[in-house]
């Protein structure tokens, strides 16, 4: 539905069907068939994989570590599908995944956005199994159909480039879904993981109308959740679902010029940075241990916070505190507030209304003789003014290779220049 609702919106789907075929994988086909769903038409994406081993059956049904069915009333039979032709189903493991996407020509952009989508699935399946994120197989999303959903959606991205993303409140839908697991309450454990912070509504449907693939596509995706605004509407695209329901079935997405009001008097003036409006959550705590105060940092981010700082404080009675200091988007307060209540001691908060100013930033992927790495880069205006190598990259790798941790980003540093890596001012 993502795929079709972006073809929709302007993607050629010819460019596409070239960028996809970079990840070096033969034997598939994606077509795009004009369709309608309580009387609005859009675009209904199909990847046929013939006899391919991968081939599941293929609409908008999740692909996910659960097996979901694609009708969502009976257990999905992976050996019987449409075309009459028996396949056993690949199961894929992170690493084997991250090693496609890493390894293919698909733009620097296009792997940035799928690795993100399928780190957000794999951290939150681990979470829900208990095993490491190296460790975690891969079903449906493992299969190549549902790899080109993911990696088509970062590459339609990758193409749009928006400035940024927006969504509105998301329909989780109700009821039970069947999966290898057994029969679990929609929505599925991972996607329960995977919205943390966004705001979401229930019990609109009697079906799952978010799947963890979906979810994980907005929470590595979207940059605000917003219910208002003022822009202006461009164009609209409509991704058409194969299931038919008591309401339309489709994904809606618009492409949007944002307008913002300035007094007659004043002449609008461009900033190099980025204003934004959000909330600085405040609380004094004397009576939480070190690991109990860790545990809540974790917390807080899982739940949606942009940040978090612990200060030294002295409180009454001179006892040592700290003061835990979040700093959240106005959409995932109730989130956030929700977390400090139940896993601090604080029994009362303090929240101020703060503006944010922040530099434009880009983030690639460098890769090299050394590994594979991200780089953040941020702008004064349009001219690059430093990068630097993130963090779990440097450790990953300077543990993988047994060297220091400035070791690692001089060798990927130089990995990248000598492999003519594109990035933009690094030396």
């Amino acid at each position: 539905m993502a795929l079709g609702a972006l073809v929709d919106l302007g993607v050629n789907p010819d460019e596409l069907r070239r960028e996809l075929g970079k990840l070096g994988i033969d034997g598939w086909k994606l077509e795009f068939r004009r369709d309608e769903r309580g009387g609005i038409a859009g675009l209904h994406a199909m990847v046929d994989l013939g006899t391919q081993t991968d081939h599941i059956a293929h609409d908008d049904a999740p692909h996910d570590f659960h097996q979901h069915d694609h009708d969502h009333d009976a257990p999905h039979d992976f050996h019987q599908h449409d075309h009459d032709t028996h396949h056993h189903h690949v199961h894929r493991s992170w690493k084997d995944i991250r090693t496609l996407i890493e390894q293919s020509g698909i733009s620097a952009g296009a792997k940035q956005r799928a690795l993100a989508i399928f780190t957000r699935l794999a951290e939150a399946e681990a979470q829900v199994h208990g095993k490491t994120v190296d460790d975690v197989a891969f079903h449906e999303v493992g299969a190549l159909d549902s790899i080109i959903d993911i990696v088509g959606t970062g590459i339609c991205l990758d193409i749009l480039k928006p400035d940024r993303i927006t969504c509105g409140e998301i329909e989780l839908g109700s009821g039970t879904v069947k999966c290898a697991h057994g029969i679990l309450p929609v929505p599925a454990p991972a996607t329960l993981i995977l919205i943390r912070g966004m705001p979401v509504t229930s019990g609109g449907f009697n079906k799952e109308m978010t799947t963890p693939t979906g979810a994980a596509i907005l929470a590595a995706s979207v940059d605000e959740f917003v219910n208002a605004g003022r822009f202006t509407e461009i164009k609209t695209g409509y991704g058409i679902g194969s299931r038919r329901m008591e309401r339309p079935n489709f994904l809606r997405v618009s492409w949007r010029e944002e307008t913002t009001p300035l007094p007659t008097t004043v002449q609008s003036v461009a900033k190099p940075w980025k204003t934004e409006e959000l909330v600085l959550m405040e609380a004094n705590i004397d009576d939480m241990s070190g690991e109990a105060l860790g545990f809540l940092m974790e917390s807080l981010f899982e739940a949606g916070a942009l940040d978090v700082t612990f200060t030294p404080c002295t409180m009454k009675k001179s006892r040592p505190g700290v003061i835990v200091a979040c700093l959240a988007s106005p959409a995932r307060l109730d989130n956030l507030r929700e977390t400090l209540f139940l896993h601090s001691s604080t029994i009362g908060f303090r929240e101020t209304t703060v503006n944010r100013l922040s530099l434009q930033r880009e983030e690639t992927n460098v890769g090299g003789t050394f590994g594979s790495a991200r780089v953040k880069t941020v702008f004064w205006e349009d001219k690059p003014l430093r990068n630097k190598v993130e963090y779990d990259d440097r450790a990953r790798l300077a543990r993988t290779h047994g060297v220091s941790l400035e070791e690692a980003e001089r060798l990927i540093r130089l990995s990248a220049v000598s492999n003519r890596s594109e990035i933009k001012n690094m030396t």
